[in-house]
């Protein structure tokens, strides 16, 4: 399918700042929209341990299994470090803190410790069609 529309780098960051926005605020967007529908329908995402999670149905169960360990996430939206590829790729490096089940993490606390994460995400048409997760999958 050839695309009709043309995004630019800041198009594609802004996609994925609704995504960290939603996750951030319980899988719903600042507009109310579901985190699932900033997904294309066959879009593929990855989690260290869980896998890969093709299609809204399978990433919708995913991201309810990880939100199952989480009472509450913010990400350090401030400290992104955005490596663009001149194609649909985006790299996002950053820093998260909140709180899991077992109690509160904060990247840099220790310096060994949670919080760091690097996501590769393939944008397109507005929907993100792929988000690589790479965390250390334990820190919860």
């Amino acid at each position: 399918m050839i695309s009709k529309l043309t995004m630019t780098d800041e198009h594609r960051k802004s996609v994925i700042l609704e995504y960290f926005r939603a996750f951030d605020n319980a899988g719903v967007t600042p507009e109310g929209v579901s985190i699932l529908e900033l997904f294309a329908e066959d879009a593929q995402v990855y989690f260290p341990k869980w896998g890969i999670a093709t299609g809204r149905v399978q990433i919708g169960e995913m991201f309810q299994d990880l939100g199952a360990r989480l009472v509450s996430i913010t990400h350090d939206y401030a400290h992104f470090n955005w490596i663009f590829s001149g194609t649909d790729v985006v790299v996002c490096e950053g820093t998260s803190h909140g709180e899991h089940v077992e109690g509160s993490w904060c990247a840099g606390s220790p310096d060994w410790g949670a919080g760091y994460w690097c996501d590769v995400f393939e944008v397109r048409d507005w929907k993100i069609n792929r988000c690589f997760i790479y965390l250390d999958p334990d820190y919860g």
